[in-house]
């Protein structure tokens, strides 16, 4: 019964995080919330390690403020106990050009008291590099020709 409840309260978070809704999607965490997803934060600065709500308020504010639109689906969701998992197909639109960007995400999920505790992404990170950046980044780091992202 929890885990199909705490899939449910994780299906909620996202739909009012995407909406970007930050407030109502600190409401579903813990005050003591830890993120992590790893990525190089000199070109995404709203990834690395986050912890508190403050921190969290921070790092989602980032993120609104770079993209205009935020849409997701979530294929994959499976729960047990107080632990969610999800695969998520995430689109951004870009505020500065309009560029459309999509990824993937497998995120997790530790929920306690009915709010979200922990958050750890794994995102391939090269991909939404050069899709941040608009550059083959495998032609810069080979010498190779750009393939036209």
């Amino acid at each position: 019964m929890s885990a199909d409840l705490h899939r449910q309260r994780v299906l909620k978070f996202l739909e009012v995080f995407y909406s970007g809704d930050i407030e109502g999607a600190l409401a579903r965490c813990t005050d003591d919330i830890d993120f992590l997803a790893n990525a190089p934060v000199d070109i995404l600065p709203h990834m690395g390690h986050r912890h508190g709500k403050e921190a969290m308020r921070e790092m989602w504010t980032t993120v609104n403020a770079r993209y205009s639109e935020m849409r997701y689906e979530a294929p994959i969701l499976v729960a047990e106990g107080d632990k969610v998992a999800t695969h998520i197909r995430v689109l951004f639109r870009k505020r500065s050009n309009d560029r459309v960007m999509q990824f993937d995400i497998a995120a997790f999920y530790t929920l306690r008291d009915g709010r979200i505790a922990e958050i750890r992404e794994i995102i391939d990170t090269f991909d939404l590099v050069q899709q941040v950046l608009e550059r083959d980044v495998t032609a810069v780091l080979t010498g190779g020709e750009p393939d036209g992202i």
